[in-house]
């Protein structure tokens, strides 16, 4: 359970770090450029995926292309999300989006809908529009379209999941796919950061890019000790699914609420109780 722990924690951490970069003024773009370039090394380091089938003729590269696009620009959604609506409500969001990932499985890629599955799945259309529901208060009035981004961070983690799908379907490595796209990902990144830079948008500073390393750290880490966990309890797979969904949402909800002073409302309170449910029942199913 330590690496679940700990994949849990990274996982919320990034939040953190996202919500502290808004407070200083930092610039998320420029951060989540260099995270790109820290996760990668972490994960071709420490993992050493299998590179050989990302040369073959067969490999999913406009999937990869796909992925190296979707990924950047759903970093960028999740700290807007982070910023204007919580850790709280953004954490569930991204949790839920595997309400999405689930009914693409149905649809597209042959997986079987059972009783539990389509209940939880029922349960977080509910728990989704209820974190949706606004808190009142000067703070939250100062930064109206939360729920956009939130609905931005849910469709977009469920982008990531299909995509990953696709490639799990070409028998490509996933860890290999992973490290392609982070890779890819830096490269797109790096090019628009220096014509920011050029044009005068952004400029280049060393603070962004320790804090974008530190992102990326975290990033990494969450990855690492994700596949670590999955090592670790080879039969227990469902358990490190809903432990790490449903440690997020519990873990990210203290957080927001007595670190950071994030109000919810009762609606939000019941929806990560029923997201809770929801991704207990799906793990079940």
């Amino acid at each position: 359970m330590l690496y679940l722990s700990l994949a849990v924690i990274c996982s919320v951490l990034v939040s953190v770090v996202l919500k502290l970069a808004n407070r200083r003024a930092l610039d998320v773009p420029q951060m989540v450029t260099w995270n790109y370039l820290v996760a990668a090394t972490l994960t071709a380091v420490v993992l050493q995926p299998p590179l050989d089938a990302l040369r073959a003729p067969h490999a999913p590269w406009l999937s990869l292309l796909a992925l190296a696009v979707v990924l950047p620009s759903i970093f960028l959604v999740l700290g807007r999300a982070v910023a204007v609506a919580g850790i709280v409500r953004t954490d569930v969001a991204q949790r839920l989006s595997l309400l999405l990932s689930l009914a693409a499985a149905f649809l597209f890629f042959g997986q079987t809908a059972t009783p539990w599955k389509l209940a939880g799945l029922g349960l977080g259309v509910l728990a989704m529009v209820a974190i949706s529901v606004r808190p009142r208060g000067p703070a939250v009035a100062a930064s109206p379209g939360g729920w956009g981004w939130l609905l931005g961070v849910w469709g977009g983690f469920a982008v990531v999941d299909v995509l990953l799908k696709q490639v799990a379907l070409s028998g490509t490595p996933s860890m290999a796919a992973v490290l392609a796209s982070f890779s890819v990902a830096f490269v797109l990144m790096l090019v628009l950061q220096l014509w920011r830079h050029a044009s005068g948008r952004s400029r280049l500073a060393w603070r962004n890019l320790g804090a974008g390393a530190l992102l990326g750290l975290l990033n990494g880490g969450n990855i690492l000790f994700y596949v670590h966990a999955h090592q670790s309890m080879p039969d227990s797979p469902a358990t490190v699914f809903a432990g790490m969904n449903i440690g997020v949402v519990v873990l990210g909800a203290l957080v927001g609420v007595f670190a950071f002073g994030e109000a919810t409302t009762k609606w939000n309170r019941a929806g990560l109780a029923l997201a809770v449910l929801a991704i207990g029942l799906i793990a079940w199913g």
